[in-house]
């Protein structure tokens, strides 16, 4: 009688043992969904940082010797958006026509605006490509390694060499 007590009493505990390791697994699923849930937010989601505030930081790295401030100007001639209709505007071109170097950041003032200004960077990002096809190899290839970004109402384009420096930037703004 007394072997099955101490039997039962380590089957018991050996229960204890998996019933708390159950539990411990639950909470550390769990928390790594949180984790992973606010890794999303932080990263996807979009941001109420003030535009002003990620124009200085982007102006801060943007390379001047071969990019020229175009504004809500360059805006309407480049993309076909009228500058006024968001929130803020940082558009830059090349100082020359034989480069396809650009850096843009809109921040639009409703959502339903992000799929307008999309679709003129796809416009403009395919027209280049043309425009530089078959005689400057090196800018096509900029313009298909392109660097867009969407986070909410902000949305980013770099074509450039420095495209990862001002797309990382960019997030840190942000």
């Amino acid at each position: 009688m007394e072997q099955y007590s101490v039997k039962h009493m380590l089957q018991q505990q050996g229960n204890r043992k998996e019933r708390v390791l159950v539990k411990g697994l639950k909470y550390a699923v769990i928390l790594g969904i949180a984790v992973y849930i606010g890794f999303l937010l932080h990263y996807v989601g979009g941001s109420d940082q003030k535009f002003s505030k990620v124009k200085e930081e982007m102006e801060q790295v943007v390379d001047t010797r071969r990019l020229k401030n175009a504004g809500e100007q360059g805006l309407k001639r480049y993309y076909g958006l009228n500058g006024t209709d968001y929130e803020g505007v940082l558009c830059y071109v090349a100082t020359t026509s034989m480069s396809a170097q650009e850096l843009l950041v809109i921040k639009v003032k409703e959502e339903s605006q992000v799929q307008e200004v999309e679709t003129a960077i796809e416009r403009r990002l395919a027209d280049r490509k043309n425009d530089f096809a078959g005689y400057a190899p090196k800018q096509v290839e900029l313009l298909e390694h392109a660097e867009i970004s969407i986070r909410g109402t902000y949305i980013f384009l770099a074509v450039s060499p420095k495209a990862s420096v001002y797309r990382d930037t960019f997030s840190k703004s942000l």
